[in-house]
């Protein structure tokens, strides 16, 4: 941006028309570093400060607390050190205040709770430490609060969830514990997004969510979460991605979880849930499904051909049993197949090498029997990891193997094979990992 002011020209500078003085000062992304000079203080006219994505060091001067009139001030993405001066809580008109990706220590001042016009308030990926205070609950105009992977401890303060403007809480990545209010969305009528996985919460997961009907994204994955999934999950209609993975959840599916038609992503993996997952076949928005080390047991359904947007998924380690479904072939966008790790009997379907998409086909460790199909290759080009060990396959690697062009990992050892290693294995200048 070039703005022309008495005569002279600065890239990144704008004056008021009322006053002539500097309002607006934007260097970001300009490849700038050194520390920030205390004469900055001095712009008293600024009203937005921006120095995103530079090389900026050192301590921030306390003389930026003398820009009353500020309402942005950016700093994302340098390498700015030490505390955050409790003298920020001293710029009255701040809307916006992002010191994102920094390297920013000490705790939270408690004195940002008087910034009463604050909108959003980004702290994430610095080294922060201390608990999160409660005084933030002041923030009555707060939409974002952003403080994810820091190292910040001690509970969630009851006062955040009642901060009414709320649309997005992003606590991940941190050392928080504590149980979730069971109240938690009562006063939080626009909350849009929950993110507090990888942190040390626990006790149950609040069937009050449901009251949060603008949630689109509720993320608890890594904690130590216990109980059931809340049947009252069904009613956030307006649910996209949903992940609980990694934590003591037990019982089963819920079914009115298939009433999320939605949802996009949903990760379950490493819990203790049994049971059926059959009701989420009908699913059809579903992208990427990871229910990977859990409990489940009986059969796939054929309508597993109506998740016909599915990119991944991933049922690895798990007690299913059944033969897979030729319906598989339907899912011409899927990427990633992980069955491995279950009771699946029978034979491949030769269907799944008619997945022009598919990258990724593991099923080693069940049951399956019969021969290769010799079309393996023939219409997935960009096959990368096959892994078929620790089955009952017989008969010989089909030629068409050379066809797999991308091959990383082909896994065939602990079958019952026989005949001849195909000579155009040795074209596959890609694969890493040979076991056969």
């Amino acid at each position: 941006m070039q703005i022309v002011g008495k005569g002279k020209s600065w890239i990144g500078v704008s004056c008021s028309s009322r006053h002539n003085r500097v309002s607006t000062l934007n260097l970001s992304y300009m490849n700038l570093s050194g520390t920030i000079p205390p004469q900055l203080g001095r712009l008293t006219f600024l009203v937005s400060l921006n120095l995103t994505s530079n090389h900026f060091t050192g301590a921030l001067p306390h003389e930026l607390s003398f820009l009353h009139r500020l309402k942005i001030i950016s700093l994302r993405r340098n390498n700015f050190t030490g505390v955050i001066s409790p003298l920020f809580g001293q710029l009255p008109k701040l809307e916006r205040l992002d010191f994102r990706n920094n390297s920013f220590t000490g705790s939270i001042p408690k004195s940002l709770s008087n910034l009463t016009n604050l909108q959003f308030l980004g702290i994430s990926f610095n080294t922060l430490s201390g608990e999160i205070p409660k005084e933030l609950g002041k923030l009555q105009n707060l939409q974002t609060l952003a403080i994810e992977f820091n190292h910040l401890s001690g509970a969630i303060p009851s006062e955040i969830f009642n901060m009414s403007k709320l649309v997005n809480i992003a606590l991940t990545g941190n050392e928080l514990n504590g149980s979730l209010p069971a109240d938690m969305c009562s006063n939080l009528p626009f909350l849009g997004g929950i993110y507090l996985s990888v942190n040390q919460l626990s006790g149950a997961i609040p069937k009050n969510l449901s009251v949060c009907s603008q949630l689109q994204l509720l993320s608890l994955s890594y904690n130590s979460f216990s109980g059931q999934i809340p049947a009252e999950i069904g009613y956030l209609t307006s649910l996209r991605i949903l992940n609980l993975g990694g934590n003591n959840l037990s019982g089963t599916l819920p079914p009115e979880i298939g009433n999320v038609q939605n949802l996009v992503g949903f990760g379950c993996e490493r819990n203790q849930i049994g049971g059926s997952l059959n009701i989420l076949v009908n699913m059809s928005s579903l992208q990427e499904l990871t229910l990977r080390r859990n409990n489940f047991t009986g059969n796939l359904s054929r309508d597993i051909g109506n998740l016909t947007m599915l990119t991944k998924f991933d049922i690895g380690e798990n007690y299913m049993t059944g033969i897979i479904p030729a319906e598989f072939g339907q899912l011409y966008q899927l990427e990633r197949l992980v069955l491995g790790l279950n009771s699946f009997s029978g034979p491949i379907p030769h269907e799944l090498f008619n997945i022009s998409t598919l990258q990724i086909l593991d099923l080693v460790k069940n049951d399956i029997s019969g021969v290769l199909p010799t079309s393996l290759c023939h219409t997935s080009p960009i096959l990368e990891v096959l892994n078929l060990a620790v089955n009952s396959i017989s008969g010989p690697i089909p030629n068409s193997i050379s066809n797999c062009s991308q091959l990383r990992i082909f896994a065939l050892s602990a079958n019952k094979l026989s005949g001849y290693i195909p000579v155009d294995l040795g074209n596959l200048r890609l694969l890493e990992d040979l076991r056969i």
